[in-house]
């Protein structure tokens, strides 16, 4: 007579996991085609982000802190941002010049289940809509699986359109919206949540590679194939807001 029980014939459980947990992000590089990420320090990047941002307000729409316009309070936060681990903030440095034009941050960092979000992205003018900017956040997503990540998060204001569509143009799903999920500068925010998992980079990676060859691109810097479609073809069928 079998023993077994209805109840254990119907549990469902997760596949087991051998799993050591990754290291922290805070090296002092990471490379990247055409840009540099540098671990954000204020003598070396506050006066080029304070000038690259000035007089552009809207870039702070949907941070948590900002606009700025006096260099010295922004200085302070970028004092902070450096001696902060988590967030762990690096600027977007162009090697070119040396200035930082950008930056952002690893954060809700969990190495223990594997889990981390890239997000407080600040895109000044110079660096929107090139190629340098995607590849700057390529290879923080790509720092991560490398890293041994298991998850990586992508998180935004569910009235942000433009970092809506970044997140699925670089492979990110989208699993839902967190109504009333925090106040931010006095406002309601609800939040779109979406991820790449260790399984999706499997299939996103060499996507990233071939985007980012040489081959993909013109004289003039200008895409052959565009990251979207190449994300799309690697994860079809995945949902958007």
């Amino acid at each position: 007579m079998s023993t077994t029980s209805h109840a254990d014939k119907t549990r469902q459980l997760g596949h087991p996991v051998a799993f050591d947990a990754p290291v922290l992000p805070g090296q002092p590089v990471i490379e990247a085609p055409w840009i540099r990420l540098q671990r954000i320090d204020a003598a070396r990047h506050a006066d080029d982000l304070f000038k690259a941002q000035l007089g552009h307000d809207w870039l702070w729409d949907y941070m948590s802190v900002g606009p700025y316009s006096d260099v010295d309070d922004f200085s302070d936060w970028i004092l902070k941002a450096q001696q902060s681990l988590d967030p762990c903030f690096y600027a977007i440095v162009d090697p070119a010049t040396d200035s930082a034009c950008g930056m952002a941050s690893f954060l809700r960092i969990d190495a223990a289940m594997g889990v981390i979000e890239i997000g407080f992205i600040l895109l000044t003018p110079v660096l929107q809509r090139r190629r340098e900017a995607s590849a700057a956040l390529m290879a923080m997503i790509r720092w991560c699986f490398d890293a041994g990540y298991r998850r990586v998060e992508w998180k935004c204001n569910a009235l942000n359109l433009p970092s809506q569509r970044a997140a699925i143009r670089f492979g990110f799903t989208y699993e839902g919206r967190f109504r009333n999920h925090m106040i931010s500068k006095g406002r309601n925010r609800d939040t779109d949540w979406f991820s790449i998992t260790s399984e999706d980079w499997d299939v996103l990676r060499p996507a990233y590679d071939r985007w980012l060859s040489s081959a993909n691109f013109d004289a003039e810097g200008q895409q052959r194939l565009s990251l979207s479609d190449l994300t799309a073809a690697a994860l079809p069928g995945r949902c958007a807001p």
